[in-house]
């Protein structure tokens, strides 16, 4: 599964996803968190017993999916340091899976095939400290969902909508992590 975490259709972030999606065997069910209807994690402490949150919007359709997948992909633009404010909503409202794993000693069950995940992040500033809070967020996220590993592509200075294109490997990178993903 894979979550699109920019609010631009057809922007940079979009099209890396589209690739690893694509290298993945093109069946990720694909969640547009710019679309869902997702209230923030309210921090009432509902989750903390029973380790399922009490709020009631399409995060329950989220939730399903992220125990069913094996592979999961986050894809977000960085914004002021960080991941998108629809990535982190969703990240946040992992909360209650976090209760789940670390009070009440439940992870989501690794399946089979393990679980793996893939970060792809693209950001029009320069500087690499973006990405190490980005993927602060992210890595606590996956592990939290019982996501013990994650590779993490990121590209810089990159900001006009569509100019990944212009990137000499992105594309191609993005496909192949995605391909990668799946072996």
């Amino acid at each position: 599964m894979a979550f699109q975490g920019s609010p631009r259709k057809g922007g940079n972030t979009e099209l890396l996803l589209g690739e690893a999606v694509a290298g993945a065997g093109g069946e990720a069910r694909v969640f547009d968190l710019n679309a869902v209807e997702l209230i923030p994690c309210q921090n009432c402490g509902g989750c903390e017993e029973s380790g399922v949150c009490i709020l009631q919007d399409d995060m329950n359709a989220i939730y399903k999916a992220l125990r069913e997948a094996d592979r999961i992909i986050l894809a977000s633009p960085i914004y002021f340091m960080g991941l998108s404010a629809q990535a982190k909503a969703m990240v946040d409202r992992c909360q209650a899976f976090w209760c789940e794993k670390y009070l009440l000693g439940k992870p989501i069950p690794a399946g089979p095939e393990g679980r793996k995940g893939l970060l792809l992040l693209v950001g029009g500033m320069k500087k690499e400290q973006g990405v190490r809070c980005a993927e602060a967020s992210a890595t606590a996220f996956f592990r939290s969902i019982s996501v013990p590993e994650h590779r993490t592509l990121s590209y810089l200075g990159v900001d006009a909508k569509g100019e990944i294109r212009k990137h000499p490997t992105a594309l191609r990178d993005a496909r192949r992590a995605g391909e990668e993903l799946v072996r």
